[in-house]
This record gives structure tokens, sequence and C-alpha cells, in this order.
């Protein structure tokens, strides 16, 4: 199985998810409601930790929970962990493998808190701490580039945030995901050919904000890891604040701009960044003026909920990343430096 049969599967992925895990979500969901819960303390490395980031806004605008991103280490080389009093603790790891994260999830067993690991091993050694076992069911991913482990969680954390809230709108919304996610594969051919301009890039920046600051840094991550690329990401309000005065002449902006809340100031950062420090920008969008101040982009489906946005919007990033790599000469399927499973302590 290659990388790219693997972001294709993902609509497949994910309709396997909503067709098999919706009444274990739910008893989940039901459990926690019964906890009284305050708050959600959120521990995960790579890819899982921008599903993290997805979530600390999904659950925070819709359920009203706050989500800490949790230090790891504070548990599993420093031996200081924070009092978890009322706390969700939720580890998502693909493997459920490492060691760090499964020392958050034990560390809330023995202080009596709810535990839930999101992962696709059940039979894990993270699951196995766990109280309960949110298992997100994509099948197996072989490729060392994780995608369709990426968007499985994203959605099993939605629907999660949906069965919390018993909101049947939410859920009925992510029945329409495979569908757009199978629009976006459809543009494979078009969006190699835009990879392809930009092959001699070294070097960017990769910008969004709200639910997409955790698209933008998986893209990035993307980038890192498949053409080493030094795709750095940013909030776009954080930027702002510094970053913004590397921009000279040419450098590459890569951007995620769907409407919403935070377009406005997005677009006319992006404006900026065009007319004032003659970026090369490339955009993932639903907005025509977006894409007219881009020097090339991919145009997302009307019509997507904010909260869907980061679903739909990595498809592109994955294929940019995926045909960037191929045009460098490099292999996407064996990384430099990287294995499946990183086991950290």
């Amino acid at each position: 199985m290659s990388l790219i049969d693997e972001i294709h599967e993902q609509p497949q992925a994910i309709r396997k998810l909503l067709n098999s895990q919706g009444e274990a979500i739910a008893t989940i969901a039901g459990q926690v409601r019964a906890h009284g819960i305050e708050y959600i303390y959120l521990a995960a490395r790579g890819t899982s930790k921008n599903a993290g980031r997805y979530a600390q806004y999904l659950i925070g605008a819709v359920n009203r929970l706050p989500i800490a991103l949790a230090p790891p280490s504070l548990f599993s080389i420093y031996h200081q962990p924070p009092l978890l009093k009322n706390a969700l603790v939720i580890g998502v790891s693909q493997s459920g493998r490492s060691p760090d994260i499964i020392s958050v999830i034990e560390e809330a067993r023995r202080q009596g808190v709810v535990s839930l690991a999101v992962t696709n091993n059940p039979v894990s050694p993270m699951a196995d701490a766990a109280e309960f076992i949110l298992d997100i069911s994509c099948g197996p991913e072989v490729a060392v580039a994780a995608t369709k482990t990426y968007t499985n969680s994203l959605a099993a954390l939605a629907l999660l945030s949906a069965e919390l809230a018993e909101n049947a709108e939410m859920k009925r919304a992510l029945e329409n995901v495979p569908a757009w996610m199978e629009e976006m594969l459809g543009r494979e051919d078009e969006i190699a050919q835009q990879a392809a301009s930009f092959c001699s890039m070294n070097h960017c920046v990769v910008l969004g904000r709200g639910y997409n600051y955790a698209t933008v840094n998986e893209w990035s991550l993307k980038m890192k890891e498949l053409s080493g690329v030094m795709a750095e990401p940013y909030s776009s309000a954080d930027f702002l604040h510094g970053p913004i005065a590397m921009v000279k002449g040419d450098f590459p902006v890569l951007n995620v701009a769907p409407s919403c809340i935070a377009y406005p100031s997005l677009y006319e950062l992006l404006g900026r960044l065009r007319e004032e420090r003659r970026a090369e920008i490339y955009s993932i969008t639903d907005r025509d003026e977006v894409l007219q101040l881009s020097r090339a982009g991919q145009r997302l489906p009307q019509g997507i909920p904010e909260w869907l946005t980061p679903l739909i919007a990595i498809i592109p990033g994955q294929l940019f990343a995926y045909h960037l790599t191929c045009h460098k000469g490099l292999d996407p399927d064996n990384p430099s430096g990287l294995s499946k499973v990183t086991e950290t302590h």
C-alpha cells in the first residue's frame, strides 16, 4: 500500500468510521456527560497533535469545554504531573504505542479521572490504559506519512463533539464529508501540475486561522516530512507579530482561507503580502478574490460548514506535498530519517 493509495482511501475510511462507530461514540459521550467534566486535557504528538488543535477549536466552540494540550514530558521524564481533577484526559495516537502519551493516560487512571484513547489500534498499550476507547477505524495505514489516520481522527473527534452536544445537525453534516473529499481528490492532476511550478521551493510559510490552524500545521508537517521543505505554520494573527518581516520578493506563502469568521483579516493579510511584499501565494479557498491574488490554488466546494473545512482542505494540501516531493526526485514512501511509529519517552 503506497502513500497515494492511502490518500485516496480517505473518503472510504470516513464512511467506515461513521457507519461503524456512531453507537460506540454516543455511549462514550453519555458516560462523559455523566461525570460532569469541566475541561479536557489532550496528549498527542506529531500529526495526532494537529488533530488535537482541531479539537481545541471545535469542542471549545460547540461544547464550551476548554482543551489544554498536555506537555507529555511532565509525565514521562519529569514525573511531575499536574492535578487533573474534573478533567477528561484524551490520548490521541494512531499506533497507541508512544510511551509518553501512554504515561499521561496512566496518570489519569491513577488520579481517578475519566480517560479516553483515540487510536487506530484498539488493542494497543494506550487503549489498554484508558477507561474508554474511540477506535478511528480507518484500517491499516502503512505509509510513513499519516493521512487517513489524521482525517479519521478529526472525524472521530467531531462526532464525539456532536454527541456531547446531542446535535443531530452536526451528525448529518458529517455524512457529506466523503463526497467533498472525493471532489478534491478528483483534482489530483491539476494539483500535481501546480506543485511542479513550486519545485524549486526550499522554504515557505503556511498561514491559516481558527479551525484551520490545525490544517496549516498538518500541511506544513507533510511538507517537511516528505519534501524536506522548511515549511513553517502560523496563525495569520501571530504572523503579524514579527514573522511577516521575512517575506520579501517571491517568498512562497501557502494558505488555507475558506469563508469563515476569520476570513476578512486573512484576506487583508494576503493582499498585503502580494502587493507590498511580492509574495508567491498558493491558496486553498472557496473565494474568487483570494484565487485572483494567488499564483495558483485550489477551490474548495461551496457550502462546507467552517468546522468541517479542515477535513476537506487538507486533501489538496496532502496532494500538493506528495507531488512536490515527486517533482523534487524524492520518494514519498521512504521519507528520510522517519519510521511509521515514533516512540518518544
